[in-house]
């Protein structure tokens, strides 16, 4: 089964070098700038579950792809989906299965429009890592697990292949019957951290000590909500986590989008955070906290664009 992994940043660099390591048949899609730096140092992991270090691992260019691949696995910012669908375009095939990693749900429409229904997978991962100046993929928890699935649910002989494939690599990979119900308590969380912390520009443990943990259940329990009105009711086990981890004293939890926002990267507003606030019941009041925080993020874009205009 052949690989192309888009991108050898945090995310295609773990995952992908876990599977290189594992022997599997992986190519990376790469731009012309982190080609060069793979050139000169390899891709480079540091995990608490064991360094890793290649060389030269395989690579192509979007412009030099010249047949389809099995799987393509892609962990793009939303943002950049638009330019990344059109660099993996060309290795699609009629049997190519797409295998993405984005929060939220709106990659998965814009996938689906693109090359079909039958050829895009659901899937996320739970994994902290970055890249450091030097190109490193620096892996910075105890957490890099990889679920994947049919969106309409159960198994089918594809997602077998992968699970097969995924099996031996070095990361907790698991093929799930109900794949979108794990991504929407994904969003669930994830909007509701990245929204506060980027709010308060602080951590949940600091949000906790200024007494604001009702504020921080507040955009949970919206988030939920949400979910479920589009039918994705959380399980009890992700709420009791959820909220724990929303509310928990002394944590240094923030959520990337906070960390985007710090060093003024772009972010991910519309996908993440607009996104949910559009499925939401329109007969019900618009939630106050998501709302507040969606409006906090679009005027840090807008600002940002000013001042780099």
């Amino acid at each position: 089964m052949r690989f192309l992994v888009v991108g050898a940043g945090a995310l295609g660099g773990y995952f992908g070098g876990r599977l290189l390591e594992a022997g599997r048949d992986v190519t990376f899609l790469l731009r012309p700038r982190r080609a060069a730096q793979i050139a000169k140092s390899g891709l480079v992991v540091q995990s608490p579950f064991g360094n890793l270090q290649l060389p030269s691992p395989p690579h192509v260019m979007a412009e030099d792809i010249e047949a389809p691949f099995d799987v393509i696995v892609v962990g793009s910012k939303a943002y950049d989906l638009d330019s990344t669908m059109d660099s993996f375009a060309p290795a699609v095939g009629p049997q190519t299965v797409i295998l993405p990693l984005l929060n939220g749900m709106k990659h998965i429409d814009r996938l689906v429009e693109r090359f079909g229904d039958e050829r895009v997978l659901g899937g996320l991962c739970m994994i902290s890592a970055t890249l450091d100046d030097e190109g490193r993929v620096l892996h910075l928890n105890d957490m890099h697990g990889l679920s994947f699935g049919e969106r309409a649910g159960g198994r089918s002989p594809r997602i077998d292949a992968i699970e097969a494939q995924f099996a031996g690599a070095k990361f907790d990979a698991t093929a799930s019957d109900t794949i979108l119900q794990d991504m929407w308590e994904k969003w669930v969380f994830i909007a509701s951290a990245a929204g506060l912390t980027s709010l308060m520009r602080a951590s949940i443990g600091d949000i906790v000590a200024a007494g604001g943990e009702d504020v921080a259940l507040s955009i949970f329990d919206e988030c939920c909500a949400i979910a479920a009105h589009n039918g994705f009711v959380p399980r009890p086990t992700a709420i009791e986590r959820g909220r724990k981890m929303m509310t928990a004293p002394g944590s240094p939890m923030t959520a990337s989008m906070y960390k985007d926002i710090v060093r003024s990267a772009p972010v991910e507003a519309d996908h993440i955070i607009g996104d949910l606030l559009n499925r939401a019941a329109r007969a019900s009041p618009t939630p106050s906290v998501l709302r507040t925080a969606y409006v906090h993020l679009k005027a840090y874009e807008a600002r940002r664009a000013r001042e780099a205009a």
